[in-house]
């Protein structure tokens, strides 16, 4: 189900640290997550190691990306889950130098069909900036339609930025979308 000819969707294992250490510190993707310090080796570490991967529990869940040859190249999560109205936010990132290479479409579909048809997920969701022009192709690619812009969204060291929300519903028996 988590697993394709190009791809598999995994847990986030210690061996992982080091790309998580690169991607959590990357100052550039501050501007669209949560972060606004740098993560030590320490704390993602034990993150890590406390993560229990109850998706119910934690309301979030972290998977990795990684290649058909091993090779582990970015995350998909899940976050703000509703358990009411069966909806999470999602967000994906793949490292530059493995970009354009249909990971993200293909990471975005696996999890598509997994939170369907095993997590009872009604509905994902992004919040995507403005002017990110390749995550706008990518979640209209994995069929997601735009459903709001809300204005003044994020702020950060070029101000405020607005963000649209793109939003997928997903049917009960969706296995392969």
């Amino acid at each position: 189900m988590l697993k394709s000819s190009k791809l598999k969707l995994r847990a986030v294992e210690p061996e992982d640290l080091d790309l998580m250490y690169l991607i959590e510190n990357d100052t550039e993707l501050w501007s669209v997550g949560q972060a606004s310090v740098p993560f030590s080796h320490y704390a993602l570490r034990q993150y890590i190691a406390e993560s229990n991967n109850d998706f119910f529990h934690d309301r979030q869940l972290r998977l990795v990306i990684e290649k058909a040859d091993g090779v582990s190249v970015g995350f998909v999560d899940l976050q703000h889950y509703d358990p009411l109205h069966h909806r999470a936010e999602v967000g994906i990132v793949v490292v530059p130098e493995q970009q354009r290479q249909g990971l993200a479409t293909e990471a975005l579909r696996l999890l598509a069909g997994y939170v369907s048809k095993h997590l009872g997920i009604h509905q994902l969701y992004a919040l995507v900036p403005e002017g990110n022009a390749p995550s706008v192709s990518l979640f209209r690619r994995c069929g997601y339609v735009q459903a709001a812009v809300l204005q003044d969204w994020l702020n950060g060291p070029q101000g405020w930025r607005s963000v649209t929300v793109f939003q997928k519903l997903l049917s009960p028996q969706l296995s392969d979308q």
